[in-house]
Formats: structure tokens, sequence, C-alpha cells
């Protein structure tokens, strides 16, 4: 899961969210790093919330590109990973929240 986090601007879109990441791979991974595989699997853009597939061998090059990001549209902003997990599943909750009856 990742959050971007920007101040006042909210109108981002899936499509800019993706495309943010593969600038950021082509910036430090050059054309071979932008052509990495992965998918948003979804987006809110009210919280600016994404969930993202990526390939195990990738995960590294992708969140080490996404951590340089620093600026969207002459504004700042950052990534901010708020869960890993090679299972979808493990995503869908959050067992630290977990109420037991």
């Amino acid at each position: 899961m990742l959050r971007v986090l920007e101040k006042g601007r909210r109108n981002v879109e899936a499509a800019q969210f993706k495309q943010l990441m593969i600038s950021g791979l082509r910036q430090l991974y050059g054309e071979v790093g932008a052509a990495l595989p992965f998918d948003v699997l979804k987006f809110d853009p009210s919280t600016l919330t994404g969930m993202v597939r990526v390939c195990n061998s990738g995960l590294v090059k992708l969140w080490s590109a996404i951590t340089l990001i620093g600026s969207y549209q002459n504004e700042l902003c950052a990534f901010r990973v708020t869960q890993v997990s090679p299972f979808l599943i493990a995503l869908s909750g959050n067992s630290r929240k977990l109420e037991l009856d």
C-alpha cells in the first residue's frame, strides 16, 4: 500500500499516480527501469492512497525510485509505503486492529 503526501493539491488520478512512479523509475534507472512491470490495483484520489502489485525482483527498484521522488508538477510530494506483503490477502486487513470476541 502506498500513500502520496501532498499539500493542497488533491486532484491526482490513478493514471497520474502510475506515471509519477514510472518517471521516478526512469530518473533513477533509465529506460530499462521505466519498463519495470507493475500494476496499480487500487487508487483512492480522496486519500491519495494506492495498492501496487510488483514482482518480488522489482520491489527494491520501485521502492527506491519512489523514495527519491520529491515533487510533482512543481509541488512537494512524498510516497509513504504503509504495507508490504507477498500475499494480497494479507493486505485486506490489519491484524494489529483485529478484535476477537
